[in-house]
């Protein structure tokens, strides 16, 4: 049992994110009750912390359990906070970022943080089963308005519609994005785009402790390495999708975020390193 635990997207997208370029701002907001130490640390990192509010109340607060093999949850409790009557307002420079990831929220606001940015290179966003059930509208408008949408899944079945996930993506894919990043936990993650497929292995792992977070730091892993490339190729999105994982699996051994704390270069070099090697083959003529 573990009580009071950092989580929240953004503390994992942005420390995720935070080893590839020093451009990471985070836009969110927190309660009274919320360690100063937290926002420091991300400060420490580098991080733009300007855009954090903090207000009276309670940070918001989620309590669940974990299945033993680790791959179900059951959540015993939801507490928003001040979280529920949030409303992203960009600042002057944060409306010039290029690249912009939408956190896992509202699409009606995800769809306003995309008008307040001015003229963004790539936008990204997450969603859930639960804006795709009962926000699909604006969910919706949010995707003619993305280039990656990133979703497990689950997620991609229920928005398509569709349970093949080739057939589900390329549903996806007409829906606006121009490509779709599918998070399958401990089977890795697949992308399709109009170039074609890709499908980027998880690191098999030892000792695997709190998956929370695994796919908030996959996409802080997965943008973090476009900033750090400057450039959207299909090679370079491949790369990243790599990168991602190997986030994702930092993230995965320890509890909350300590399993993004103190990497090195060296480390997540070693960790890319290996990931290639998991998936390197010959080729052969038949």
């Amino acid at each position: 049992m573990h009580r009071d635990l950092l989580g929240g997207s953004a503390s994992f997208i942005a420390r995720a994110a935070s080893y590839f370029t020093r451009q990471v701002a985070v836009v969110a907001v927190v309660g009274d009750d919320f360690p100063a130490r937290h926002v420091d640390e991300l400060a420490e990192r580098g991080v733009d912390v300007s855009g954090i509010e903090r207000r009276p109340g309670e940070t918001f607060h989620w309590v669940g359990k974990y299945a033993d093999n680790l791959a179900t949850r059951e959540t015993i409790d939801t507490r928003l906070g001040v979280f529920a009557e949030f409303a992203p307002k960009l600042e002057a420079h944060h409306r010039k970022a290029e690249l912009v990831l939408l956190g896992n929220i509202d699409p009606a606001l995800q769809l306003d943080v995309v008008r307040q940015v001015e003229r963004p290179m790539l936008v990204a966003a997450d969603t859930m089963n639960l804006w795709i059930s009962i926000k699909r509208d604006d969910l919706v408008s949010v995707l003619r308005k993305v280039h990656t949408l990133m979703l497990n899944d689950e997620e991609a079945r229920q928005l398509a519609e569709e349970h093949n996930l080739r057939n589900a993506a390329a549903k996806i894919l007409k829906m606006g994005p121009t490509s779709v990043v599918i998070k399958r936990g401990d089977a890795g993650a697949l992308l399709f785009h109009g170039g074609g497929s890709f499908a980027a292995p998880a690191l098999p792992l030892a000792d695997v402790r709190d998956p929370t977070g695994a796919g908030d730091s996959f996409a802080g892993g997965f943008l973090g390495y476009l900033a750090y490339a400057g450039n959207f190729e299909p090679e370079t999105i491949r790369t990243a999708m790599i990168m991602g994982s190997v986030m994702g699996s930092f993230a995965v051994e320890k509890f909350s975020v300590d399993g993004l704390r103190d990497l090195s270069a060296e480390r997540i070099q070693q960790r890319f390193d290996e990931m290639a090697e998991l998936v390197r083959f010959e080729g052969v003529r038949l």
